[in-house]
């Protein structure tokens, strides 16, 4: 389903059929893989590959050349319920959206999941299977369940120029 979606030119959703995007923006030249949803609000950035099976939800913005390996899960809310504390159905009323950031070039791998509220910072990698509950610093690897930093990159240097850089 593909509701209120602006996309950049070039993307590439390789199953459409098989995908759940709405209220969204997916930047130019960006590659969608099959049964992926992508939430009201969510951002993603140009030239990003989002493989199969992942879901970005609402407040969750990743920026450009990040790569999503298969399976990966964002999360927006730290204390989730299904009702109040009375006992009635909740509404979007009744919880905080957190916001999450993914930066220039971070790769995260399959079956990662990212709870609210974290920066994985630019270069940086999530190890697959990690549960991120805390900020990638730039260049950093993060492994692990919680993930931990294994990797810094004191020497970090930016990557090489953007696209529309080049020129």
């Amino acid at each position: 389903m593909l509701s209120r979606v602006t996309m950049g030119n070039g993307v590439v959703i390789h199953q459409p059929d098989l995908v759940n995007l709405y209220d969204c923006h997916i930047g130019a030249d960006s590659r969608i893989g099959a049964f992926v949803e992508i939430q009201r609000g969510a951002v993603i950035g140009e030239r990003c590959k989002i493989s199969s099976h992942s879901f970005i939800c609402e407040g969750v913005t990743i920026e450009d050349e990040v790569f999503l390996g298969h399976g990966v899960m964002f999360t927006n809310d730290t204390y989730p319920r299904a009702v109040t504390a009375d006992g009635t159905v909740q509404t979007d009323a009744d919880w905080s959206l957190v916001r999450t950031t993914v930066k220039v070039r971070a790769s995260i791998g399959s079956n990662a999941t990212i709870l609210p509220g974290v920066t994985i910072g630019r270069n940086a990698m999530v190890g697959a299977g990690a549960v991120v509950t805390r900020d990638v610093p730039d260049g950093a690897v993060a492994v692990g369940v919680p993930a931990r930093i294994i990797k810094g990159d004191s020497e970090q240097t930016d990557p090489p120029l953007l696209w529309e850089e080049r020129a």
